[in-house]
């Protein structure tokens, strides 16, 4: 029970990396807030982990609106009274060309998802965090963009790479308010975003282990990043990407 009497937003809950880190801090003690633009699979998952003993609740909601943190953090207060933990998690890897065929409207379509709306929920989750006396936030980058790039993935890239400045800008400005901040960057994982039967291989080979993660194994980084056992970590990022980082 790492997270006892905790409570946590996790943002693109509703399946994959997001949906196993809700499952794993409510099993850890937290009581975890769901978000994402799927109501009926916001539902579900809330509902798994309520009939399991576990405390969620879910607003559905463009997480590229500053109104939907906004309702967000007011639904959190409200129900649970304090904010410890915030995984920002939801994004998109948009369309896969290379970057001089990009329009306009398709690059800042992809920075908004993956970079801005990452902003926009710490800019709000922040204040309540202070209110409760300090907590830990969580960005999900990527290894594209970070350790190496990928044929076609520049503006993804381009995006997920900015939320480590994100988390180094946080944690100088809020460590004195007991509030850390930090990145991990998953290699491929095993989700409906790693594509057909043959890019899923494509990708494993990418990997020393030769394989893609599981989401619940990413979740473990979170659940490590989030509770007192990285106390002394913030403003950094955690490599959890099967070596693809050091495979050559």
């Amino acid at each position: 029970m790492l997270l006892n009497g905790k409570t946590a937003i996790i943002t693109g809950a509703s399946s994959g990396i997001g949906r196993s880190i809700a499952i794993m801090f409510a099993q850890n003690g937290a009581s975890v807030c769901l978000t994402g633009r799927r109501k009926a699979e916001l539902s579900e998952v809330a509902n798994e982990i309520n009939a399991t003993g576990g405390t969620a609740i879910y607003y559905a909601g463009d997480i590229c609106l500053e109104e939907t943190h906004f309702n967000l953090i007011n639904l959190v207060s409200k129900e649970f009274g304090r904010l410890d933990i915030a995984v920002n998690n939801a994004g998109m890897v948009g369309p896969m060309k290379p970057v001089a065929e990009f329009s306009l409207e398709e690059w800042v379509q992809v920075q908004t998802i993956n970079s801005t709306a990452a902003f926009l929920g710490a800019k709000n989750q922040i204040p309540l965090m202070v209110k409760s006396g300090g907590g830990s936030i969580i960005f999900t980058s990527s290894f594209v963009g970070n350790s190496i790039s990928l044929p076609g993935m520049c503006s993804y890239g381009t995006a997920k790479s900015s939320l480590l400045a994100l988390a180094k800008g946080i944690a100088v400005d809020y460590s004195d308010k007991n509030i850390r901040a930090n990145v991990i960057l998953p290699g491929g994982v095993n989700t409906d975003m790693a594509g057909n039967q043959q890019q899923r291989e494509w990708a494993a080979n990418l990997h020393a282990m030769k394989r893609l993660a599981e989401p619940e194994e990413i979740a473990s980084s979170a659940l490590f990043l989030a509770c007192s056992l990285s106390s002394f970590i913030t403003g950094t990022s955690l490599y959890v990407d099967g070596g693809v980082s050091v495979c050559k």
